[in-house]
């Protein structure tokens, strides 16, 4: 089994689910990577919500708003000290290096972008690559706590993979195309939020079981 034929059976199962992160802003992409970091998006999404009711979802707004206000605005993601002062910097690079410009920021290819963005504070491999898929749109595929899983359980990887190596095995296998990275993502969160769990895994659910060594060793 390759990742496109994954790819095919859990469209099958989940229907089409376009791009998957949720965003009314290439800007509101990048606060949600931040911010989704050892984090639920459930809290995630409350912590947006008070930026937008403040209306300041905006690098300028921002990288002027007070520290111990953000603090407060940014707390229900966890680790708010943390998240705020990634927050901050990252808005005062858009700001100071792109006067704010979005377009300007990504108007780069994936691997200038990328190192750019491995290069800022609190932006690891993940967060990189999200900013990339879904605030640029432009192909880089994510890997995440959910996809080592699957791969591992489904014996196509050991789980000791490391991040570059297993997004090299999958994406050698899909069609380079945003939209099938996007939604192959989302599938793959879908999968291990909903059957593919850490603990008590629901693999007579999933459409994958037939091939996942979790499953046949339990059934």
């Amino acid at each position: 089994m390759n990742s496109f034929e994954i790819y095919k059976i859990l469209k099958n199962h989940f229907g089409t689910v376009g791009s998957w992160w949720p965003k009314d802003s290439p800007f509101e992409v990048i606060v949600g990577a931040i911010l989704t970091q050892q984090s639920t998006w459930t809290n995630v999404e409350k912590a947006i919500k008070n930026l937008k009711d403040k209306n300041i979802l905006d690098p300028s707004s921002i990288a002027n708003l007070p520290m111990d206000e953000l603090k407060i605005l940014v707390k229900p993601s966890g680790f708010f000290n943390q998240k705020a002062e990634r927050l901050k910097y990252m808005s005062q690079y858009i700001m100071d290096k792109y006067q704010g410009n979005i377009e300007l920021f990504f108007n780069k290819n994936n691997k200038e972008l990328r190192q750019e963005l491995l290069g800022l504070k609190g932006v690891g491999l993940e967060t990189a690559d999200s900013i990339i898929l879904y605030s640029a749109e432009k192909n880089e595929f994510v890997i995440d706590t959910y996809t080592k899983r699957i791969y591992s359980r489904l014996g196509l990887v050991k789980d000791t993979i490391d991040y570059e190596s297993l997004k090299d095995y999958i994406i050698k296998d899909i069609p380079e195309e945003l939209m099938i990275y996007q939604e192959f993502h989302g599938l793959l969160v879908l999968t291990g939020k909903n059957l593919c769990k850490k603990k008590d895994p629901k693999c007579m659910e999933c459409p994958l079981n037939k091939k996942c060594k979790l499953a046949i060793e339990n059934s």
